[in-house]
């Protein structure tokens, strides 16, 4: 098949990763009309509830991912932890999208930060950190406070420490537990956005409106659209990531996660080759959710629309909300407000810390539409929910 042929509904999407966005992704693919395969080590995942295919198989196991890949029309992936030996394994016998080169680069974050600085986007300055000398070094030249993370497999903060005095900087160094590391310069930042987007084969473009994020504990609590910045900011920062899509050549979905500093601008802080959890408002208050969009990008159809038909939030829940409870949430509670839409993602077993599922709220302002997400969550958690054997309290 060649890369330009449109790969039509009723033709298979395999997916590597079976986590909470490969659920979406998946049952995104088949309102469409195709049948899709799962690829990933977990059985009873997320995804694999969803999918006509459910492989169960080490990442590693490259034959198995080969016999994956023969059986289906396209790959995708739904996070980038992926090897990428299992990426270029895939595409021996299938095609690939966004390609392997995509998730090479935004799998490591000296690899990212770097292609991102080489090409001229916005960047905090960084360090390469091999050796306790270096992180000395770094320092020195980039300051304090500044931020160590691992170069690799790091998500919700993890692998991520805040140096703020010199004297931290040995304890540091021996949290990396030998790992490759990154310092980079504090970024002074009013608040966190990110662009999710789209690019098919063709060049074709199209982002979502740019979304605010608000963390607790590293971990997205809520999002909300559209951005409370300026019309020029957000033209901005949708024009810095198409220029990211058209650089790494994407065919598929990516998201550009950014900071607005406190003197206006735009600084890139870290790039996801994927659907994103700061996109799932779309699912209930765009015209396409990013899921559709990601479906229509890697199989050549044409991009949907990206309107936002009105103010949105997005509340995440962890499994914290299971354990406030006592055992199982007040759903019933939480669902009294008739805007409120719950999407829960299929995990058996809530942990604290754990993305469970979450709630979107449309509503005629931005301010309302948080104001009744954070409302409908604290509601989940009063007491007179039925405690469940498959939820500790």
């Amino acid at each position: 098949m060649a890369d330009s042929s449109p790969i039509l509904p009723g033709a298979t999407i395999g997916i590597l990763g079976s986590g909470q966005l490969g659920r979406m992704l998946a049952i995104a693919a088949r309102t469409l009309g195709y049948h899709v395969h799962v690829y990933s080590p977990d059985p009873d995942s997320p995804a694999g509830q969803v999918a006509d295919l459910e492989i169960v198989a080490a990442y590693e196991d490259l034959d198995r991912v080969r016999a994956f890949a023969r059986d289906v029309d396209v790959v995708t992936f739904e996070f980038e932890n992926v090897p990428s030996t299992t990426s270029r394994a895939a595409a021996e016998v299938a095609l690939v999208r966004p390609d392997g080169n995509v998730l090479h680069i935004t799998q490591q974050r000296l690899r990212e930060k770097s292609f991102l600085r080489e090409h001229g986007f916005p960047v905090t300055p960084f360090r390469a950190i091999h050796s306790l000398n270096d992180l000395h070094l770094a320092v020195a030249e980039l300051g304090l406070p500044g931020i160590l993370k691992t170069a690799s497999f790091g998500y919700d903060g993890k692998g991520q420490q805040t140096l703020r005095s010199p004297n931290d900087i040995p304890a540091a160094f021996d949290r990396l537990r030998g790992a490759e590391g990154i310092y980079e310069a504090f970024v002074d930042f009013e608040k966190e956005v990110s662009v999710v987007a789209a690019r098919t084969v063709d060049g074709s473009f199209q982002a979502f409106p740019v979304f605010e994020n608000a963390h607790h504990h590293h971990i997205l609590d809520v999002t909300f659209a559209p951005a409370a910045i300026s019309p020029a900011l957000a033209a901005s920062a949708e024009s810095i990531a198409r220029g990211i899509l058209d650089k790494l050549n994407v065919v598929g979905l990516l998201t550009v996660e950014m900071f607005v500093t406190r003197d206006g601008r735009i600084v890139v802080n870290e790039l996801a080759p994927r659907t994103h959890n700061s996109g799932h408002l779309t699912l209930d208050a765009c015209v396409t959710s990013q899921f559709e969009q990601q479906v229509r990008a890697i199989c050549g159809l044409p991009l949907g629309s990206t309107r936002l038909r009105s103010p949105a939030a997005m509340a995440n829940l962890l499994g914290d909300v299971w354990f406030d409870a006592g055992g199982t949430p007040a759903w019933s509670a939480a669902l009294t407000d008739p805007e409120v839409r719950l999407h829960l993602y299929g995990k058996a077993e809530p942990r604290r810390a754990r993305k469970m599922g979450h709630l979107t709220v449309p509503a005629p302002t931005v301010a309302e539409a948080i104001q009744r997400a954070r409302h409908a969550r604290q509601l989940l958690s009063l007491p007179g929910g039925t405690p469940s054997p498959t939820h500790p309290a």
